[in-house]
């Protein structure tokens, strides 16, 4: 379980986060929704200690971020940014096996190496595996990213907007590996997303946070109700059933 208890955090004088109390369940997919200015990628950079903590504490099934080793959070959790820079001449293979080093420290194992495999076949880029990072599209280099968390190989997996770039294929095919990772492979996601329609086609519960605090959360059929959509975001938002799935028609 993911525990966040009492977090406040200031960038200067500007209050980000107010006093944000959450728990999320082992388990499952979760989505961090809300408007641009909520605060979402600001926790989600506390969750990964990418920031560092000002009040309130933060734990993953008990381990306390600020007095963990960084190797063993490392073993807990696997991160992707929503900043994506990375070294250019650095192949698809290497970039991806960076995330064994916390289990290897540089000397890989053979298992290590069928890990990166894996990761390279489940995110469809065994064919670029020995072509440089500046050789990709945006959208390939964030599959990239993703393959990188993925081999991991961690409980839990936190992925700030990992959509951004992808096009409509590949943002499909993500969210459904990821609810297969969830379903299959019993992982703890978590997962900041803008596209509420993908939150509530693939997650199993919806947290949204506006002006820095928690203002909903619940699971996925009820969160997605007209009332609260238009409350999170200051808009009307009609819902319609369209196959059996909710769906925000929030466009027009």
């Amino acid at each position: 379980m993911i525990e966040i208890d009492n977090v406040t955090f200031h960038h200067g004088k500007a209050r980000i986060l107010n006093d944000v109390s959450l728990k999320i369940e082992k388990g499952g997919v979760t989505a961090l929704i809300g408007p641009n200015g909520a605060g979402k990628s600001t926790l989600f950079a506390l969750m990964a200690r990418l920031l560092a903590l000002q009040s309130g504490r933060i734990s993953f099934d008990g381990m306390d971020i600020r007095h963990s080793p960084p190797r063993e959070l490392a073993k807990k959790l696997a991160i992707l940014r929503q900043d994506t820079s990375v070294a250019t001449r650095i192949s698809v293979r290497d970039m991806v096996g960076f995330g064994r080093f916390p289990h290897h420290l540089g000397r890989p194992a053979p298992e290590d190496r069928e890990k990166v495999a894996g990761a390279l076949t489940e995110f469809d880029l065994t064919g670029f595996a020995d072509r440089f990072i500046d050789e990709l599209s945006g959208g390939q280099r964030q599959r990239v990213l993703v393959a990188m968390a993925y081999a991991q190989d961690t409980e839990y997996l936190l992925l700030d907007e990992p959509l951004n770039n992808l096009d409509m294929h590949y943002a499909r095919a993500l969210m459904r590996q990821l609810r297969e990772l969830a379903d299959t492979h019993g992982k703890t996601i978590v997962v900041v997303l803008h596209e509420i329609n993908y939150a509530a086609a693939y997650a199993d519960r919806i947290v949204a946070l506006k002006d820095g605090e928690v203002v909903s959360q619940a699971r996925t059929a009820e969160f997605m109700t007209e009332e609260n959509l238009s409350r999170i975001y200051n808009m009307d938002v009609r819902i319609e059933m369209v196959d059996g799935r909710l769906i925000a028609l929030h466009h027009a």
